[in-house]
């Protein structure tokens, strides 16, 4: 193990530790804003991630930045699915249409003779 892999490695451990202490922190009320907006600002690590694979030399640097680009996408396109179904509990709903008459047009309510009766006598 090298000396730059192991301080990767220590770097993303605390950064984990951090992390975690940090968002355990939040309130439940702030959580899921908090985190889908979060999210979405996972495109950074994407571009992390395409960084890695342009500069990886080995099997290893590949899986890991395909591991890497997968996770970072996943956040991203969750984050932007849970902000988008957050903000559609605050639209307004449409107003239900109005009842229209189901007499025809220029006939007199409550039958043709204006009585209820349905008609003319014969």
């Amino acid at each position: 193990m090298t000396q730059a892999l192991l301080t990767d490695i220590v770097i993303f451990v605390l950064a984990l530790l951090v992390g975690f202490e940090v968002i355990s922190k939040v309130p439940a009320t702030l959580h899921t804003p908090l985190m889908s907006a979060a999210n979405s600002i996972h495109g950074i690590i994407l571009v992390g991630a395409m960084l890695l694979a342009a500069s990886a030399n080995n099997a290893l640097g590949y899986v890991l930045a395909f591991v890497a680009a997968f996770f970072a996408a996943m956040n991203v396109v969750g984050g932007y699915v849970v902000t988008g179904r957050m903000l559609k509990m605050f639209r307004r709903r449409p107003a239900p249409a109005a009842v229209e008459s189901r007499e025809p047009e220029g006939a007199l309510p409550g039958g043709a003779d204006g009585a209820g009766r349905g008609g003319a006598r014969s």
